[in-house]
């Protein structure tokens, strides 16, 4: 089959971004390859190598904030995906395949690749059936299901995650000469993210221990509180950046530190190590920071272990909230060496 692909990565940036290689494996066959996103994927799909063309649509089965099923809605993907050819769908482990397998159909999509273990009828081509009881990360995961549909990375590409060049230059931004360290301190789940007056703590120890820091988000209270930790030494960045400019910013950092999101990926993409402040909720050998030099910190035993809560259901976030801003700048010493 050749002609039109449409490869489906229906969540956030982190996930669209870890679904990177298996979008190079369908694109390296040749042909139009469409990304199908949700609209917090959207940015980050553009910046894969390998995608043509992007299409938005907010899925009522995988948003966080689910939408009503809309026939308009509906009529409108129909159409957006009409003269596809083929599709590889790509989920977590938790995500169904199938509702979106049925709209293509209905668009007339001849080919359906996704992994399920539901039956799928006549849903699916290739079915494709894993072990979801194993931690394989989702890069993998996802690149499975595009050699299953019979795409295979060209010779020379290694698999890792990667970005469109060249990035924006962001030399306009105040960064200024010599090493920084980036704080990213938010995440799109609370249940993720490191307490902010921990970050706060981090951001003027790191500044103690010789570091320029960088504080990076869309969340322009968080950073300013953030970067207030370290009056004249760190540059607030909140609010200032595209997702391409903030992978320039992060390629330029010694090292980030971040929560279980979707900068974390996008600094595996650019080979920036990362001090991972990873909350249980989902298995780090799923999601954590893919194949570059990292530093996992959080309680991986807590008691919110795989609940793939949104919201820490624990009392006092213990998984995190453990985690000391001494911690943070010993295992950027580690990565800085």
């Amino acid at each position: 089959m050749s002609g039109r692909v449409l490869v489906a990565r229906l969540d956030d940036a982190g996930d669209v971004l870890l679904a990177g290689p298996a979008v190079r494996a369908v694109s390296a066959r040749g042909g139009e390859v469409t990304l199908l996103a949700g609209p917090r994927g959207r940015a980050a799909a553009e910046l894969l190598p390998g995608v043509d063309r992007v299409i938005v649509w907010r899925a009522p089965w995988i948003d966080h904030r689910p939408p009503p099923v809309s026939r308009h809605d509906v009529d409108d993907l129909i159409a957006q995906v009409g003269g596809t050819d083929e599709a590889v769908i790509l989920t977590s482990f938790h995500q169904s395949a199938l509702p979106l397998a049925l709209l293509l159909r209905l668009a007339g999509v001849r080919r359906v690749s996704a992994i399920s273990n539901d039956y799928p009828g006549s849903l699916l081509d290739v079915r494709h059936v894993v072990d979801e009881g194993l931690d394989v990360p989702e890069p993998e995961r996802m690149l499975s299901v595009a050699r299953a549909a019979g795409f295979e990375l060209p010779p020379g590409d290694d698999g890792r995650l990667a970005v469109r060049r060249p990035l924006p230059d962001v030399s306009r931004l105040g960064l200024g000469p010599g090493p920084y360290v980036v704080v990213h301190p938010g995440a799109s789940a609370p249940a993720r993210t490191w307490p902010a007056e921990r970050n706060r703590e981090a951001v003027r120890e790191l500044a103690d221990d010789g570091h320029r820091v960088v504080v990076t988000g869309m969340e322009r209270e968080l950073t300013a509180y953030v970067a207030a930790g370290a009056p004249g030494a760190a540059l607030d960045l909140g609010g200032a950046t595209t997702l391409a400019q903030l992978a320039a910013v992060i390629e330029g950092a010694a090292v980030l530190v971040a929560g279980n999101t979707g900068p974390a990926h996008l600094a595996a993409a650019v080979g920036t190590p990362v001090v991972s402040l990873f909350a249980p909720v989902v298995p780090a050998g799923r999601w954590a920071p893919y194949r570059v030099p990292a530093v996992l910190l959080g309680d991986q035993d807590a008691p919110c272990r795989d609940s793939r809560a949104r919201v820490c259901p624990v009392p006092g976030h213990p998984c995190l909230a453990q985690v000391t801003s001494e911690q943070v700048v010993k295992a950027v010493r580690e990565l800085n060496q």
